[in-house]
């Protein structure tokens, strides 16, 4: 069966050389979005609430495999990516005011904050310098909020925009995330990206369950079980209703064939938000959107944040983040708890995963204080950084990354 014979969010088949519709790897139809929020609130009270944010002290590690990749030859553009350490943080101006986003400051802002990066202002070139006519791109982005805290479809727009300058077919343009369901209660459907596939991994099938005739999850093969998988020594096990979240159980967690076949480049595009005392934003966008089996990570959530990431998968393929912060949350994520969610009106640019992170954690971290949350910013709450540093993804010593401030309508 060929690598990507995947579906469409529209249910039609992939378009993908070879690709032929197969229901055991069908990556979901509009109706199987539907059909999929039912167990939502499931999901919010068992993972996301319960689990997502880290233990107050860390934990001791825990072995993992994450030695198996540090001798895979890197390839060109691989993270930390064209421009280590630098970090272009935009003001916004008013792009976002009382939960509305203005589409034109979206664009502006994603026009600029690319042309400082790049130091292009022709968009086709800049975003050239990380895509091309030839490549399958990968839109990253986090969908968990809804329509309170996810990544806005405008940041999107002009994401796309910027990737069709750089010569991207559309149909090379893939918006992802694992969860389908939650991509449709973000926005991210085909009616609103005419020409653009939407996929996720975990999803319902054409009989409106998780489960087939057979009693096998629709979404089993939508994870890549020959592929190297990241391996922790905890055991992965779950009820009925929460393995469709999970798809295995076990210590292996596997890769999503979204990155493993389908596309060839990433642009990670996440949101500024808490996760207690620390911050989710790049690496975590691109860990745990990746894997499978992830709620026993949670249990050593600075090593699973920052070790996917150091997987070739990852690591040879994301090459540009963009962080929409245009609205944020600082108390009460990763989740979307309208009473701490804010208009930032920042948004993040960067190729290095973890430079972007450590500037992201101190803008959370500052309102945070600002707001009287919390008075410190307590050791080890950040350990995810130096482990990815050390892996090689990126810099995190705040002294050494290069910080560009800029604001919207300025030079």
């Amino acid at each position: 069966m060929a690598q990507d014979d995947i579906l469409t969010l529209t249910g039609e088949r992939d378009a993908s050389p070879g690709g032929k519709f197969s229901r055991r790897r069908f990556f979901g139809s509009a109706a199987a979005v539907a059909a999929g929020a039912v167990l939502a609130p499931r999901l919010g009270a068992q993972e996301q609430a319960k689990s997502e944010k880290p233990p107050a002290a860390p934990p001791p590690p825990v072995k993992t495999n994450v030695d198996e990749v540090r001798g895979i030859p890197r390839v060109e553009g691989s993270m930390p990516g064209k421009y280590p350490g630098k970090v272009v943080r935009l003001a916004t101006g008013k792009t976002a005011g009382e939960g509305k986003i203005d589409p034109a400051g979206a664009r502006e802002a994603v026009h600029k904050g690319m042309a400082a990066l790049t130091g292009d202002s022709d968009p086709g070139k800049a975003w050239g310098k990380f895509v091309g006519p030839k490549d399958v791109v990968g839109v990253k982005v986090n969908p968990i909020g809804g329509d309170l805290l996810s990544t806005r479809p405008e940041v999107v727009d002009a994401v796309i925009e910027g990737l069709l300058a750089a010569g991207v077919p559309k149909d090379n343009i893939v918006i992802w995330d694992r969860r389908l369901f939650q991509l449709e209660e973000a926005g991210f459907v085909a009616a609103r990206f005419p020409g653009v596939r939407i996929l996720g991994t975990e999803m319902k099938g054409p009989n409106g369950e998780f489960y087939d005739e057979k009693g096998e999850l629709w979404a089993r093969d939508n994870i890549d079980r020959e592929a190297l998988p990241y391996v922790a020594e905890l055991e992965g096990k779950y009820d009925r209703d929460t393995l469709p979240y999970m798809i295995n159980e076990g210590r292996e967690s596997y890769f999503t064939r979204i990155v493993t076949g389908t596309v060839t480049k990433i642009v990670n595009v996440p949101v500024l938000k808490n996760a207690g005392a620390t911050t989710t934003c790049c690496l975590k966008n691109l860990s745990y959107g990746s894997l499978s089996n992830t709620s026993r990570l949670h249990k050593i959530w600075m090593q699973s944040v920052a070790e996917p990431c150091a997987f070739p998968v990852l690591r040879d393929k994301v090459v540009l983040n963009v962080v929409d912060g245009l609205r944020a949350c600082y108390d009460g994520g990763p989740g979307a708890n309208p009473k701490f969610i804010y208009d930032a009106n920042v948004m993040l640019f960067g190729s290095d995963p973890v430079a972007v992170d450590a500037v992201a954690h101190d803008i959370v971290v500052k309102e945070r204080m600002e707001r009287g949350v919390q008075q410190v910013d307590a050791r080890g709450r950040s350990a995810f950084l130096e482990l990815a540093a050390g892996l090689g993804l990126g810099i995190a010593e705040r002294d050494k990354i290069e910080l560009m401030e800029l604001r919207l309508g300025s030079g």
